[in-house]
């Protein structure tokens, strides 16, 4: 998870790839708008293939959490 960073001074503190104004949530709306990993790397060569698996699981432990049902 090294490659997400969170910076109140970038993109509103919202998580960021590795420092970058590419954001989390940025990468999830492409994948969810159908686009392969290899179209978003080449749409955003900054980027790697380990970021978007990182954005991948950062989504998911942040939606991990308990919920108590009462």
């Amino acid at each position: 998870m090294d490659r997400i960073t969170v910076d109140p001074e970038k993109c509103g503190g919202r998580p960021c790839i590795r420092g970058m104004r590419i954001r989390v949530i940025d990468i999830l709306d492409l994948l969810s708008a159908g686009l392969t990993r290899d179209e978003i790397l080449k749409d955003l060569p900054d980027l790697e293939d380990g970021d978007i698996e990182a954005a991948i699981k950062y989504a998911r432990y942040a939606l991990d959490h308990p919920v108590i049902a009462v």
